[in-house]
């Protein structure tokens, strides 16, 4: 996708007790790196509409969202392009967890054994705000 205005996007940290789902890729930008679920929005589609649809293709998880935890702007999130990401924090609601579209795995993961350094795109700044999201349910943006 070549552009020359900055691409919207989803992701989501689903969440239960005290694990969270992540993916690992299947193609490059960082292909076999775990990272959060998510992807573009598309023409005509909400954020909500469009989390929930990414969530559905990658993990086949129905969730509900709970709380917007920010939004990631930096331009150099995305190797490929100048990308904007909503990030939700959601539960699963719905179906069972299996890796599709284009995640090779999808799996839940004791939030105290992700290792955030380890996450594809920045993720690992995500997966730290929403760690003190925990804490005092405060939003973040990439910015600050």
């Amino acid at each position: 996708m070549k552009t020359d205005k900055p691409v919207l996007m989803v992701d989501a940290i689903i969440e239960k007790e005290e694990e969270i789902v992540l993916v690992k890729r299947k193609s490059n930008p960082f292909k076999g790196m775990l990272a959060l679920p998510g992807g573009h929005v598309e023409y005509g589609e909400t954020i909500e509409e469009a989390v929930r649809r990414e969530i559905k293709e990658e993990t086949s998880l129905d969730i509900e969202l709970i709380d917007i935890l920010g939004v990631y702007s930096d331009p150099k999130r995305d190797p490929r392009y100048h990308s904007v990401s909503v990030v939700f924090v959601a539960r699963p609601i719905g179906g069972r967890i299996e890796a599709r579209s284009d995640a090779k795995e999808a799996k839940w993961f004791k939030i105290y054994e992700v290792n955030s350094d380890e996450l594809a795109f920045d993720h690992g700044k995500i997966f730290k705000d929403y760690l003190k999201w925990k804490k005092k349910r405060k939003t973040y943006w990439s910015s600050r």
